[in-house]
């Protein structure tokens, strides 16, 4: 009978993963989950919620889009919306990922769900609802690449608030001061990190690891920088 040789780093590779997996514990991935820049949540087949990240939490607690209904079961505001999430975790359930978009007043929150089994696997008994990034400028990793390349603190809330989406004009109407002196903070901005434009900066910190701050209570998100943070000379 002929037999296939295995490599020995092979061997040793697939002995580590081996090992890994005996030794990652249930708590450790669940405060994996909570190191995510994401909101996520762990559902069962009928939308009971399982376990959610702090970010999840956050967001489950201020009920603006999502939040805990009856018998722990996830729901919306908007009965119909329920009902759409409910589905989607249905077809989850069956290995079918869907992306859905959830609004209510002027919030929106996408939402996909995301199967848990292989696609040629049976169904699974859970499911992964995981919210889209609400704001980027939260993401500790920003205050690392302003570390990184030196700026200053009003760079740094300038590109906080270009991240968030804000146009230059915008940032200069809502701190009084002229688009001139934004444009003068986001040229300084492309000089020290080497991007071409906005686009390409902001696209920059969009890729950057989605590192969460590390002290946090209860899951609660820092606030939006506030005008005191600007300080425009």
């Amino acid at each position: 009978m002929n037999t296939v040789a295995t490599h020995p780093t092979t061997r040793k590779v697939g002995f580590a993963f081996r090992a890994l997996e005996d030794e990652l514990q249930p708590s450790l991935a669940l405060r994996l989950l909570d190191e995510i820049d994401y909101g996520l949540v762990l559902v069962s087949s009928r939308g009971r919620v399982l376990h959610a990240n702090h970010l999840a939490r956050h967001e489950l607690a201020m009920g603006r889009l999502v939040f805990t209904g009856d018998e722990g079961t996830i729901a919306c505001p908007d009965t119909e919306q329920t009902e759409q999430l409910l589905a989607a975790i249905e077809g989850a359930v069956h290995g079918r990922r869907r992306l859905l978009y959830l609004t209510h007043e002027e919030h929106r929150l996408p939402v996909a769900a995301i199967p848990l089994n292989h696609a040629l696997a049976s169904p699974t008994s859970s499911v992964l609802l995981a919210m889209a990034r609400q704001r980027v400028g939260d993401n500790l990793t920003l205050q690392m690449f302003a570390l990184e390349h030196n700026l200053t603190p009003t760079e740094e809330s300038v590109l906080r608030a270009l991240c968030d989406g804000d146009e230059v004009d915008e940032i200069a109407a809502r701190h009084g001061v002229a688009e001139s002196t934004v444009r003068t903070q986001v040229r300084a901005l492309r000089d020290k990190t080497g991007a071409r434009g906005i686009r390409q900066l902001v696209q920059r910190v969009l890729s950057l690891p989605p590192v969460v701050p590390a002290l946090r209570a209860g899951g609660f998100v820092g606030p939006r920088p506030s005008s005191s943070t600007y300080h425009f000379v």
